[in-house]
């Protein structure tokens, strides 16, 4: 089991003008980030509307993926509340010869650490050959993990439970346990993160600063000095005045009109938003023009 460590995207999902899944567009952008610095993506994270794509389209992908010259570099998000589909998907993936993802505890019900311990117990107990990284992202599933949570779960699955993306940002501190990959979800947490033990980062916004990161990355394992990391957490601040989402689509969506296309309630920037975001871009230098959309 190789640790989990390097830059990698929540990658976005690209959508065809009937809002199914653009299977081509959606693995061409995964390769894409890959080719313009990061280490892997994330398919179906958040950011690729996971919870809102159907599982036969899930589906569909990863048969796709399985064939991609890049298919190490994958880990699959689940993206499902369900328990029993959460484990059924993962069954497929695994059969496809995917053994690493990316789950978060299930949305809207209230809960604790104990049922926490059960729920991912339960699915190592049924995928054994899995490689889990915990995201842990109050703001969406409505659960924090602690310290303590992770540190159980990882004696009880050493195996299994390999690392957390954090984009709560209550772990990547204070959270230290080897050979466990700790990955906080922006950009400006990077550099700090590297200094304190971590392996890298999950974000969004690396579908557009993966070569922005992947130097900070390279420049901090090398012991360089660090150049552009204030650009690159200066691009993630910009990205943030926005819904995530929405600001990605809008951004890449100046090249590809097919990045406009969202899933309901999901939307891109208005007009007004839009020429504020890449006015603030323009104003760093960055672009279209300069990233990996040109």
């Amino acid at each position: 089991m190789n640790k989990i460590s390097g830059i990698y995207a929540a990658s976005l999902s690209v959508l065809n003008d009937d809002l199914t899944l653009n299977i081509n567009k959606t693995m061409q952008h995964a390769e894409k980030i890959i080719d313009h610095g990061c280490h892997g993506v994330a398919i179906f994270g958040s950011t690729g509307q996971a919870q809102l794509i159907p599982i036969s389209e899930k589906i569909n992908l990863l048969n796709h993926l399985a064939l991609s010259k890049y298919k190490e570099k994958y880990i699959i998000g689940t993206g499902l509340n369900s328990l029993g589909e959460t484990i059924n998907l993962m069954r497929v993936a695994t059969s496809l010869n995917f053994n690493k993802f990316l789950i978060m505890p299930p949305a809207y019900y209230k809960y604790g650490d104990k049922e926490v311990i059960e729920f991912y117990s339960k699915i190592a107990d049924a995928i054994p050959d899995s490689e889990i990284i915990l995201y842990n992202f109050e703001k969406l599933c409505g659960y924090k993990f602690s310290v303590e949570c992770v540190e159980k779960l990882v004696s009880k699955y050493p195996k299994n439970i390999v690392g957390v993306k954090d984009s709560s940002y209550n772990l990547f501190e204070n959270l230290k346990i080897e050979n466990f990959s700790v990955l906080p979800g922006s950009e400006s947490k990077l550099l700090k993160g590297l200094e304190l033990g971590c392996s890298g980062i999950i974000t969004a916004t690396c579908n557009a600063t993966s070569e922005l990161a992947r130097k900070v990355f390279d420049d901090f394992q090398n012991k360089n000095e660090q150049k552009v990391n204030q650009k690159l957490c200066d691009v993630r601040n910009t990205f943030e005045k926005y819904n995530l989402i929405s600001g990605l689509h809008t951004f890449f969506g100046k090249k590809d009109t097919s990045y406009k296309n969202l899933l309901p309630p999901l939307s891109i920037l208005n007009s007004k938003e839009a020429e504020e975001l890449n006015t603030n871009l323009e104003k760093l230098n960055f672009s279209t023009k300069s990233s990996l959309a040109a």
